[in-house]
């Protein structure tokens, strides 16, 4: 029998980008019917058999950690946020792709979960203003998700995966683009379901 471990993976960005109906997705495999706003954090499971059939097979638990994704200026809300942020073995960051702030507030919540935030709270980092040699030795395992493709007109949609494209390069990870309310962008054998399994198979290498 498999041995049994778990990992954790944080699940960050800005209020209404679609965090809760990611994550439901990614581990019930459905549509979350009639999300609400998570107040502090909710956790839910998804497992994988990693090196399924080999004599390195193990299961493991991957809690996803989705944090509440309240701006505010305030020391107190990042301090409340920092809780969640101990023990950590990936993060996804997650954005709205009809909301081009909620993509450049990437940084800032990249800086804050890795302890790295060296600007005041609710000030916000650009890619300009982003420095990847802050991150040059991170070795914790990042995933860029793009929520609500399908709210982008097709004429529309190459220019706003263009403008986007560079998030996956500055934070050195896997984009992934797609519509929560529709599974089939994660069937199996589908792009991004590849691009997922490759992020968790570094995630278990890691651990």
């Amino acid at each position: 029998m498999a041995s049994l471990d778990r990992v954790k993976v944080l699940v960050l960005g800005d209020s209404g980008v679609g965090k809760s109906s990611l994550v439901h997705l990614l581990c019930q495999n459905q549509v979350l019917g009639n999300p609400s706003w998570t107040v502090g954090c909710s956790v839910d499971v998804r497992v994988h058999d990693y090196k399924e059939g080999t004599p390195e097979e193990k299961t493991y638990y991957i809690e996803l950690w989705d944090v509440g994704g309240s701006v505010g200026s305030a020391s107190s809300v990042k301090s409340t946020r920092a809780v969640f942020y101990n023990s950590v073995n990936g993060i996804i960051l997650v954005h709205d792709l009809t909301n081009k702030k909620s993509s450049q507030n990437l940084y800032r919540w990249s800086l804050e979960a890795l302890n790295r935030d060296l600007v005041p709270t609710g000030v916000l980092v650009t890619n300009g203003d982003y420095d990847r040699e802050q991150f040059a030795d991170n070795q914790i395992p990042l995933l860029v998700i793009g929520t609500k493709l399908d709210q982008i007109h097709e004429t529309k949609r190459h220019e706003v995966l263009t403008r986007t494209a560079f998030l996956a390069e500055d934070f050195n990870a896997e984009e992934i683009n797609l519509d929560c309310t529709n599974p089939r962008y994660l069937a199996a054998g589908s792009s991004n379901a590849v691009k997922l399994s490759h992020r968790e198979e570094i995630l278990f290498k890691r651990w």
